[in-house]
C-alpha cells in the first residue's frame, strides 16, 4: 500500500533548492551501490541484504527524482508515492518497491528474514526498476527540468 500523497505534502515533504551537481552524485552513489553487491552470490544467509540493497538503490534513485524537482522528504513511504503520483502507469512496480521496503522494515527493525522466493521471484524486476528510473531521471534531463 502507497502512502497518499496529500498527507507526505503536509507530513513530509519540503521544497528545496534545485541542486543538479548533488542529484548526479546521488545517482553515481546508487550505481556505485548496485555494482558493488550485484556480484554477489545469493544465498540463504545474505539473501535479505542483496534485497535491503536493491531497495536501497531505488530509494536513493528516488531521492534524486525528488530532488530534481525541488522536494525533499523524511519518509521513504513519500518517495514511493511521489514516483506513483507522476508515474501511474508503473503500479506493478510501485507496488514492488512498496513490497521491498516493507520487508526492508521488518529486517532493521524486527530481525526478521526476507524471503529467498521473493528475491527469486523478482530479481529481474528490481534491476528493471533500477534501470526505469534513471530513464526516467535521463529523460527530464534532456526536457530541462
Amino acid at each position: 500500500m502507497v502512502i497518499e500523497w496529500g498527507l507526505c505534502e503536509r507530513e513530509f515533504v519540503r521544497i528545496v533548492s534545485r541542486d543538479e551537481k548533488r542529484v548526479e552524485s546521488i545517482i553515481a552513489r546508487a550505481l556505485e551501490r548496485l555494482k558493488l553487491f550485484d556480484q554477489i552470490k545469493v544465498s540463504d544467509k545474505n539473501v535479505s541484504f542483496v534485497v535491503e540493497n536493491y531497495y536501497e538503490v531505488i530509494k536513493e534513485l528516488l531521492v534524486a527524482y525528488l530532488l530534481r524537482d525541488g522536494l525533499k522528504s523524511s519518509n521513504h513511504q513519500c518517495l514511493i508515492s511521489y514516483f506513483y503520483k507522476k508515474n501511474q502507469e508503473y503500479e506493478k512496480q510501485v507496488l514492488l518497491i512498496s513490497q521491498m521496503s516493507f520487508f526492508r522494515n521488518r529486517l532493521n527493525y524486527y530481525g526478521e528474514s526476507i524471503p529467498q522466493g521473493f528475491y527469486d521471484n523478482n530479481k529481474e524486476e528490481f534491476n528493471k526498476i533500477t534501470k526505469l528510473i534513471l530513464k526516467i531521471l535521463k529523460k527530464e534531463v534532456k526536457n530541462g527540468k
